[in-house]
């Protein structure tokens, strides 16, 4: 186990790591015993339409510490890292230290690094950028994009190939050139205590395929039930994993064996694709492994 930090109660955390390596409990665990408020850093767990599918804190959890950024999200809206900096913000200015986890890497260097103000993607950019994906894939908008920008982003995330394309439809100008207008961070990295979960593949490997079994058994299928009659792939509250897998056996295409399956690999290759982007991006965290890690 590599230990954690001396950790002051009134320094600012932050804790990433891939999907279900246990962010979560040590956030909670830090909480209890020195006090502070949990903040969530992903992406999807801002919807309110899917609690036990994104692993979002149950509600015994969040009586034990408060929690903020979790499920507050109509599930049709549009939410962006520019929107959860803009909630982040005030949060940062109360009397409660912030301990910020998650697994969406884009949150903490936009946190950390300051994020550039690009204006958001009018409705109709949406529409053509999603319609091109379902005629051409994603490979298309890739293949549009300017070198430098494609050389930043991550080539195997759909969501962020489609942003930068957006951004260039847009504006007219590469997400790189915006990226380099960066205004100042709203927390620099030096004021914190970053940890990064950094774990072994075979053990977060089982962890996955054990999660999404209990998910199953806690509610998930009722939860895809619940979203069936407002089903919309092309949402980013319906980008969830095992979202798809499981409407699809709702609707009759697979079994529910064949669909847990499904998920539980579109999970293992979205850990994989975290901890490649973490070991990128996230050279001066402080690294964190578990006992069983």
């Amino acid at each position: 186990m590599t230990s954690l930090p001396e950790i002051a109660p009134d320094q600012p955390v932050l804790i990433a790591g891939p999907t279900a390596s246990g962010k979560s409990a040590l956030a909670l665990q830090i909480a209890e015993e020195q006090g502070g408020i949990i903040i969530n850093a992903d992406a999807i767990q801002v919807y309110d339409n899917w609690r036990v599918l994104t692993a979002r804190p149950s509600a015994e959890d969040e009586s034990r510490a408060r929690h903020a950024l979790y499920g507050h999200v109509p599930h049709d809206a549009d939410y962006s890292v520019g929107h959860w900096l803009r909630e982040l913000a005030p949060l940062l200015q109360g009397a409660e230290r912030p301990i910020i986890t998650g697994g969406t890497g884009l949150y903490f260097s936009a946190l950390t690094e300051g994020l550039a103000d690009i204006p958001p993607t009018p409705p109709k950019v949406r529409e053509e950028a999603n319609d091109r994906v379902t005629q051409e894939g994603f490979a298309a908008l890739l293949a549009e994009l300017d070198p430098e920008t494609a050389s930043r982003i991550d080539r195997q995330n759909p969501m962020r190939v489609q942003r930068a394309w957006e951004v260039l439809r847009t504006t007219g100008k590469p997400l790189a050139d915006w990226q380099d207008a960066t205004p100042p961070p709203l927390l620099r990295l030096d004021q914190t205590v970053p940890i990064l979960f950094d774990v072994d593949k075979d053990w977060l490997n089982a962890r996955i395929a054990h999660r999404f079994a209990q998910m199953i058994d806690l509610g998930a299928l009722d939860e895809a039930r619940a979203n069936l009659a407002t089903w919309d792939a092309t949402l980013l509250s319906n980008k969830a994993i095992g979202a798809p897998e499981l409407i699809a056996h709702l609707k009759g295409e697979m079994t529910l064996d064949e669909a847990c399956e499904a998920a539980t690999i579109a999970t293992r290759q979205f850990a994989k694709r975290q901890r490649t982007w973490f070991r990128k991006r996230m050279k001066d965290w402080i690294k964190y492994r578990p006992d069983s890690g």
